[in-house]
């Protein structure tokens, strides 16, 4: 008697395994800014000399521009392993992760009624809300490259979902590496194209806010009951027809 449950069970939660891993990256459905986030980024001179970097044996060159400190939410990331595509190419590892971010008036923008997505080099933003697109303020995002060889920082970074708030403080910087590969950094926050990200080799990194998403907790919870209801399944006596 106990089957049908249990089917309906497996069934249940495997659709809303999917549904909840598919919208896994939303932003959450409510976001308490941090007074911080409203300040524009921090830029300034640093008498910082080039210093070398080394990540999975390959020896990069850091060339500080400016010290930087920024608070934004993330709206986009993507994580790079240094094993793929462009990356694998230029022998670049030292670049952990791209972070999409917003801060100052966009935190009143209406940023449910816009995607965000990161490519392998940019930030994409798109929405065919004119009421939301109007009051968004392109000034007021960026697409950020961070490097690190510090494991604690790569280790925290790592950690980042679509709403945290986070801060990071380090160094604008180009950096390159003995085998060619070269990056250079965006210095003000009105360009666009290539060339516009942030290159950011960061000293100090931290989540101020992490993001509440039902989306993120329903999808463990239906990953759970799936489980559950497998184990139940395969446990129970077989029973030739």
């Amino acid at each position: 008697m106990a089957t049908r449950p249990n089917n309906i069970l497996i069934v249940t939660s495997f659709i809303w395994l999917l549904v909840s891993f598919w919208n896994r990256n939303d932003l959450p459905g409510r976001i308490d800014y941090v007074p911080e986030i409203l300040a524009e980024p921090e830029q300034t001179a640093t008498s910082e000399r080039p210093f070398y970097a080394t990540v999975n044996d390959v020896q990069y060159l850091v060339e500080p521009e400016y010290a930087y400190d920024l608070t934004g939410m993330v709206v986009s990331y993507r994580r790079h392993e240094g094993n793929s595509r462009m990356h694998m190419l230029a022998n670049d590892h030292i670049n952990m992760m791209d972070v999409c971010v917003v801060w100052g008036d966009n935190t009143g923008s209406d940023l449910y009624a816009i995607d965000f997505w990161n490519g392998i080099f940019t930030c994409n933003v798109f929405t065919r809300d004119r009421e939301a697109w109007d009051s968004f303020d392109m000034d007021q995002l960026s697409n950020n490259h961070l490097i690190s060889d510090d494991d604690f920082i790569r280790k925290q970074v790592g950690k980042i979902r679509v709403g945290d708030q986070i801060r990071f403080r380090g160094y604008l910087a180009s950096y390159s590496n003995d085998m060619g590969g070269r990056r250079g950094t965006s210095t003000t926050r009105t360009d666009t194209g290539d060339g516009a990200c942030e290159t950011v080799y960061v000293e100090y990194f931290r989540i101020v806010e992490p993001a509440t998403s039902l989306w993120r907790i329903s999808m463990w919870t239906s990953l759970v009951l799936l489980l559950t209801g497998l184990v139940i399944h395969f446990r129970r006596p077989y029973k030739p027809y």
